[in-house]
């Protein structure tokens, strides 16, 4: 018998003393507390099992070795690790809770914390669904990620609290340098330059849609209007937030709010030359390559469509890559850097950098819960979905960004 079974029939038998005394009016008995006493203890002991039993089998999940329960129990961590997405995760755990709750004034559901199968955070704390608490997902999961996105490509970080403070370099980065020492010389010292101190608070990004009762009688529909409508849009928001957020009250300071260094193109300069002046900026400024460009779709048109003087496109045509030779690329990069093509940034500006120089910081992931008790719900039978994400933005090195002026139409 597993010890889950032999924790119900220990508590069975003490409450059904209990209400037997209850039903003939009456206290109960020495013998009968004995006996729930007896019963109470046994509890505590399985308990203590239950709990060395589950954390034994956390400890091996970690190993890479999950241990399946006994008695047709199953594996929690399996079962959430099997899952693809964070809207599949979210019906997986959630689901029948959701369509059970339909109609009940004031319920909430949230899924318990997501660990994707090559993620290496721990997965959830053991504890049974408590419709009080709220748990978090700790991971972003898109199952269709069609382009590039700026989040793509900054560094990535973790944080406990709510604020990074570090240093940003300032201009010259280094005072002092290195040099060779004879043997038991002294050694130079090097520190930053002109460093300011800098502390990024953690901000907010939040929204929900709504579903009528029906639409959450379809599970799968459930699922992709988490991964699809309410993620995505969350994603394209974090994007501008990133990018040109303006550092007042509870938006972030985006990249190009910075103090970057800003480069313009000359007369009749064609877009490919500024923008390549642009990663030689980057390279004299910051002593970091540029690894990454974000550009407005109408100037990466302008690029893309480029012809030489035999009507071949220089970034390769419709069919096939130049004259006819390789595969052809969904927006190809521009001079080897990573391209992000975004509405996000205004047309004739683009933003040149070692964007892994700067690094996004998550509190946790996204946390997705949903209820019936906002406005009319209710009466109105729907569901409101809410999602919301908490990051921070931490840029120690701005010399390594340059916003690019494309003033003119040349290629």
């Amino acid at each position: 018998m597993s010890l889950l079974k032999q924790r119900e029939d220990a508590a069975a038998k003490a409450l059904e003393i209990a209400e037997l005394a209850t039903a003939e009016e009456r206290e109960l008995t020495d013998e009968e507390i004995s006996v729930i006493n007896e019963k109470h203890a046994e509890v505590e002991a399985l308990d203590s099992k239950i709990k060395a039993a589950d954390e034994a089998r956390a400890k091996l999940a970690a190993l890479g070795r999950p241990a399946p329960r006994k008695d047709g129990e199953t594996n929690v961590a399996d079962e959430v690790n099997s899952v693809k997405s964070l809207g599949e995760h979210f019906v997986k755990t959630a689901g029948e809770r959701l369509i059970a709750a339909k109609g009940i004034g004031g319920a909430v559901v949230s899924a318990p914390e997501f660990k994707a199968a090559t993620d290496t955070h721990v997965v959830g704390n053991g504890q049974p669904y408590l419709p009080w608490l709220t748990e978090y997902d700790r991971t972003i999961v898109r199952p269709n990620r069609p382009r590039l996105v700026l989040a793509d490509l900054l560094g990535k970080g973790s944080i406990s609290g709510n604020a990074i403070s570090y240093l940003v370099e300032g201009a010259g980065r280094f005072e002092g340098a290195f040099t060779t020492v004879a043997e038991g010389g002294a050694k130079p010292q090097v520190h930053l330059a002109n460093p300011t101190a800098v502390v990024d608070s953690l901000k907010k990004i939040a929204g929900f849609i709504k579903l009528s009762d029906e639409m959450i009688e379809d599970l799968d529909f459930v699922v992709s209007e988490i991964n699809g409508r309410l993620l995505e849009e969350l994603a394209y928001f974090e994007e501008s937030q990133l990018l040109s957020g303006n550092g007042t009250g509870s938006n972030l300071q985006g990249l190009l709010n910075r103090g970057i260094g800003q480069l313009e193109a000359e007369v009749d300069e064609a877009v490919a030359d500024v923008l390549f002046r642009a990663m030689t900026k980057v390279s004299l400024d910051s002593g970091l390559s540029a690894d990454g460009l974000v550009i407005n779709p109408a100037d990466y048109q302008a690029l893309r469509l480029a012809k030489d003087t035999n009507e071949q496109y220089y970034g390769g045509g419709y069919f096939a890559g130049q004259y006819g030779n390789g595969g052809i690329m969904e927006n190809p990069p521009v001079w080897g850097l990573r391209t992000v093509v975004s509405p996000l940034v205004a047309a004739g500006t683009a933003l040149v950098g070692n964007f892994n120089s700067a690094t996004v910081y998550r509190k946790g992931g996204v946390r997705v819960e949903s209820t019936n008790s906002h406005a009319s719900d209710f009466t109105n039978n729907l569901v409101t979905i809410r999602a919301e994400e908490r990051i921070a933005l931490a840029v120690r090195r701005p010399t390594a960004f340059v916003q690019v002026q494309l003033v003119n139409d040349g290629v």
